[in-house]
């Protein structure tokens, strides 16, 4: 069996789940996710112990793999609804800004116009300034792959470029940089 797979997901009290055949619908304080997952898994919620367990049906590769996949996804869902996701992106750079205007965030990156940035629903955003080269972005949500992928978004934006180091990168990201021309 999967390592992953096998070990029961816990559940908090504050959530809610609600499971028929292999889709799973999981509410919390944060929001509400809902996934429908292959029929060759079969899921169970155990309401005494609190725990969801996934479980394989048949042995083959394809379905040894989704068991562990499936099980992570399901634990995504209920940490996400409990407590929620952050993604910290930094942008570097002398005179690049960033800041929240309503729900927006703007970023002034180097381009002839700022670049204006709407959240998807479930998304939201915090900027702050750390230095006069260094502003840092949260993106905060209860969908992991969501803030995920706007967080990659924002990165695409300006992505850090290797003989400054400026543009946006993510906190701890480390930019190989290169050597500028030799002078004669």
């Amino acid at each position: 069996m999967s390592r992953i797979g096998r070990q029961p997901v816990p559940v908090p009290q504050n959530v809610e789940v609600e499971i028929q055949g292999t889709r799973v619908r999981v509410k919390g304080p944060k929001g509400e996710l809902e996934y429908t997952f292959p029929a060759a898994l079969e899921i169970t919620f155990d309401p005494e112990r609190r725990w969801i367990t996934v479980k394989r049906l048949k042995e083959d590769k394809w379905h040894k793999a989704m068991h562990g996949t499936a099980r992570a996804i399901i634990n995504n869902m209920v940490v996400g609804v409990s407590k929620g996701f952050e993604k910290v992106l930094e942008v570097h750079g002398v005179g690049y800004s960033a800041r929240v205007e309503g729900k927006k965030l703007v970023l002034n990156v180097g381009f002839s116009h700022p670049v204006v940035i709407e959240p998807p629903e479930g998304i939201e955003f915090a900027a702050e300034r750390v230095s006069p080269e260094l502003h840092r972005i949260a993106v905060r949500g209860y969908d992991k792959v969501l803030v995920g992928q706007v967080a990659a978004n924002i990165r695409k934006v300006r992505p850090p470029e290797p003989y400054k180091g400026k543009g946006i990168r993510y906190q701890g990201e480390e930019i190989l940089r290169k050597a500028g021309k030799a002078g004669r």
